[in-house]
This record gives C-alpha cells, sequence and structure tokens, in this order.
C-alpha cells in the first residue's frame, strides 16, 4: 500500500528518498508541487520522518504521506504518524500550504490516515495542536477527536477507531470520508 485515495485527494506514502527531496525542495520532473509546498511544518515532519528511517528503516505504513489533490495533482501538504502503534495507540500529524487550508481537506485526509491506521490494529489515535491554532482544533474535532487534556501551550486530542470508524465518547463518525457543508466529515450520533 503505497496511498490512499479520498473524493478529493491523494495521500501518498514516501521513502526516504522522497523525503530528502522534499526536505531539499528539489521537485524532479514528475513532481507538481503547488506554490509553497513544502511550508516549513512539512519540513519539521520530514526531518522526523528522516530521523525515524535511519533508526528503524521502513516506516510505511506507520510514515509520512504526502496529500495531492486528485485534480489537478498538486501536492498541497503532508500528513502522517510520528512512530510505529505503541500498544495499539499511535500519534499523528498534519498540515496543508496556506492557500489549500479552510476547505476540509485537513480532515478529509485525518479520516483516511485514521482509516489506514484501523487497518492495521490501532485502536486510538492521538494529536495535539497549539492553544492558538482553532482551525486545528475544529479540524480535529470534525474528524472524530475530542480533547482530552491541555496545558499552558498544547490541547492534546485523541479518537477511537474500530474497523473503519472512529469513536468518541457518546458519538460515532465514519472513516469514510464524505464531505458535506463547510468541509465537516460524515455525521456524528449518538451511540446506543
Amino acid at each position: 500500500m503505497t496511498s490512499r485515495e479520498t473524493n478529493r485527494l491523494i495521500l501518498q506514502a514516501i521513502d526516504a528518498v522522497e523525503a530528502e527531496r522534499i526536505r531539499d525542495r528539489a521537485p524532479s520532473e514528475a513532481d507538481h508541487w503547488a506554490e509553497g509546498y513544502p511550508f516549513e511544518g512539512d519540513l519539521a515532519a520530514l526531518g522526523g520522518f528522516l530521523r525515524a528511517s535511519e533508526r528503524h528503516g521502513e516506516q510505511r505504513p506507520f510514515g509520512y504521506y504526502q496529500i495531492s489533490l486528485r485534480s489537478g495533482g498538486l501536492a498541497v501538504g503532508g500528513i502522517g504518524f510520528k512512530g510505529p502503534p505503541q500498544d495499539e495507540v499511535v500519534e499523528i500529524g498534519y498540515g496543508l500550504i496556506l492557500s489549500a487550508r479552510g476547505r476540509g481537506y485537513a480532515a478529509e485526509a485525518l479520516l483516511a490516515l485514521m482509516t489506514i491506521a484501523a487497518e492495521h490494529g490501532v485502536r486510538r489515535v492521538r494529536a495535539d495542536t497549539a492553544q492558538d491554532n482553532v482551525a486545528s482544533q475544529r479540524t480535529l474535532e470534525r474528524a472524530g477527536f475530542m480533547q482530552v487534556a491541555g496545558d499552558d501551550d498544547l490541547r492534546h486530542y485523541e479518537a477511537h477507531v474500530v474497523s473503519g470508524r472512529t469513536d468518541r465518547v457518546g458519538t460515532s463518525n465514519s472513516c469514510s470520508p464524505q464531505g458535506d457543508d463547510h468541509g465537516r466529515q460524515g455525521r456524528r450520533q449518538q451511540q446506543p
């Protein structure tokens, strides 16, 4: 498995050679990068991915995925796991170039990544965001995450994944990306 497609996105699992090329901002003729890609967040994530690859070898499926638009094929960001699962729990991170934000792409990519996690035995997915990053907090909530803790700098979120679904306390949300108005993904329903 090297890629995952959603309604509007392609998540392409990359290897260390591709990561170095993106980190070095040296696109090949086959690459199609949107203006501003890679941005600083991608570079930091790629650094972590490359360090993990050096220490532990191949990271897929729990590595870094380049996010590209299905329409036009332009790379607009990245999403990935911050390492392999431990006790059926994995941490994730994501980011998009400025021009791709506010369209529901991040939530759509999150749901796809959570589905990959569930397919590989993960039961819980964790993420954090800066206290002042309201857009990312809303994205996590749209993707089925619930805030579980916080400190002066970060808000910590978690979602439970079971057989292609995410479960929050009292709610469920399909991991199959189905956008509706304002980029919201799926419908939340009360659990019995």
